[in-house]
């Protein structure tokens, strides 16, 4: 059974950082591409970040451009997502999710929250 479990999330004032943590089990993590999205309320999930699984190439959102990291960690199967220079827009419920193949699991999401 996959399970992909989100931490990190809370609440944040404008400029400050948090680092989520997504913690998959139950497949070859390894060989998944893996992203972060994001849903605000009244909007639709959104993609922030990926990063492939062989060349480790990550691709951002244009709104978190220069204030968002993604890495991976292939021992420990785990995929990070590096908040920098938070802003209110930026509140939402995110995501991990994992892709192998033709298969998709997301995780079940942490709350991101940021104001003054």
């Amino acid at each position: 059974q996959v399970q992909l479990v989100e931490s990190g999330g809370g609440l944040v004032q404008p400029g400050e950082s948090l680092r989520l943590s997504c913690a998959a089990s139950g497949l070859t993590f390894s060989r998944s591409a893996m992203s972060w999205y994001r849903q605000a309320p009244g909007k639709e999930r959104e993609l922030v970040a990926s990063i492939t699984s062989i060349s480790g190439s990550t691709n951002f959102a244009d709104s978190v451009k220069g204030r968002f990291t993604i890495s991976r960690d292939n021992a420990k199967n785990t995929v990070a997502l590096q908040m920098n220079s938070l802003k209110p827009e930026d509140t939402a419920v995110y995501y991990c999710k994992a892709r192998l193949g033709s298969e998709i699991y997301w995780g079940q999401g942490t709350q991101v929250t940021v104001s003054s």
